[in-house]
């Protein structure tokens, strides 16, 4: 990739912050993809991603929810200036405000690589609803893809637990 890429991260975060977009993908490549991603009002979902991630908080401060591999809920707080790795098939749910930024650096897709996104009962913490997707090019948002597919539909935020109905946001 001639010739390499210089980003002005501050301007990118206004851009985005100006246009209401969420994403804005800086390069896709065989072997990276790289984005800065605003954040949102709501988000609720873990997703599932088939490779490692590392993410620096640009502008702001994110709770950045995962689950352990027994299953339990755990949140890592990520300040301004800081960076978080997360490895491949953790479920994790970045959660910031509009006004924040984080910077996305991560192994574009392999064919055929699915990304999961899934919702766990706020009551209870049964897994709700679990979507996949093949993700081939990242500018198409896929996260609010998923959480369209989701909120659309009650049976997907009822719980077959504790029968609580997960409201939208």
């Amino acid at each position: 990739m001639l010739p390499m890429p210089i980003v002005n991260l501050a301007e990118v975060s206004k851009m985005l912050a100006d246009t209401g977009q969420r994403v804005s993908v800086l390069w896709q490549e065989p072997e990276s993809l790289v984005f800065v991603a605003r954040g949102r009002e709501y988000r609720s979902e873990f997703h599932i991603n088939p490779s490692d991630e590392v993410m620096y908080m640009i502008k702001g401060e994110m709770r950045l929810h995962y689950r352990t591999p027994e299953g339990k809920e755990e949140v890592a707080l990520v300040s301004e200036g800081a960076t978080i790795y997360t490895p491949s098939g953790v479920p994790h749910s970045p959660r910031f405000p509009p006004d924040a930024f984080l910077l996305v650096i991560e192994r574009k897709r392999r064919e055929g690589e699915v990304d999961r996104f899934q919702w766990y009962c706020p009551k209870c913490d049964r897994l709700l609803h679990e979507e996949s997707a093949v993700v081939s090019d990242y500018r198409a948002d896929p996260v609010s893809k998923a959480y369209a597919r989701f909120f659309d539909s009650e049976a997907f935020r009822t719980c077959g637990g504790c029968g609580n109905v997960m409201p939208r946001p």
